[in-house]
């Protein structure tokens, strides 16, 4: 069922990892946010105007002075997800944990309006399973975050105090705190990353590299060598 209109992609869990896994990222990626749209919600999602809604979306982003539509990716509740953002471009999700994140965007609004389909759920985990796999990531609260935790005014990690958003919602797998994110939501990631290691022969991808720090090259040039020694030869 994979459709594309414009940059955006729509496809199914299958066709979603099939994408991942084929294509080539160049942004190094340490963590996955999880949000709710709030609006949209579900009444406002008809089977069948997905790329209505991400349209829609993208025109409130860019009213609000954003480059594009926010999120990375989006689910719907008929267990379909999209590619909206591109990967390799840092999204406008949470202030302070945005560089090296993928932003994912859940349509509804789970603070007690909607109740999460099955299709939704199924979905929703075997994103965040895919995204772990793919960028070798353990999921945990600091690999999976929700936007509660985060200040909306200075960007830090409060874990849900200060000046935060219910997002991803109060009832988001049955809460939007760390603890119920690391009681009903984090297991689930798990228990999928441990299907996917099954059905692969029990392999499971080593843990992702700590990254220190990131800079940004501002010459022209740059010799890169053979090893890392200035002696080293210079590669082509």
């Amino acid at each position: 069922m994979r459709q594309q209109q414009g940059k955006f992609i729509l496809c199914d869990v299958p066709e979603f990892s099939s994408w991942l896994d084929t294509s080539s990222f160049s942004r190094v990626i340490q963590l996955v946010q999880c949000h709710h749209t709030f609006v949209p919600s579900y009444e406002n999602f008809h089977q069948t105007n997905h790329f209505d809604l991400l349209e829609a979306m993208e025109r409130a982003h860019l009213e609000r002075g954003f480059s594009e539509i926010a999120q990375n990716l989006t689910t719907f509740p008929d267990g379909t997800v999209a590619v909206c953002r591109s990967i390799d471009t840092v999204p406008a999700g949470i202030k302070g944990a945005n560089r090296n994140g993928i932003c994912v965007e859940n349509v509804g609004n789970f603070d007690g309006l909607d109740s999460m389909t099955p299709q939704h759920r199924d979905c929703i985990i075997q994103v965040f399973a895919l995204l772990c796999k793919r960028f070798k990531l353990s999921p945990d609260s600091n690999s999976c975050v929700y936007h509660h935790w985060y200040d909306l005014n200075t960007g830090v990690r409060t874990n849900g105090t200060g000046i935060t958003k219910t997002c991803p919602g109060t009832m988001f797998f049955s809460g939007n705190t760390v603890a119920a994110a690391e009681a009903n939501f984090i297991p689930l990631i798990e228990q999928q990353l441990a299907a996917y290691a099954a059905a692969s022969g029990g392999q499971t991808p080593a843990p992702q590299a700590q990254v220190l720090y990131t800079a940004e090259v501002g010459v022209d040039t740059l010799n890169v060598r053979a090893q890392p020694t200035t002696s080293a030869m210079i590669g082509n």
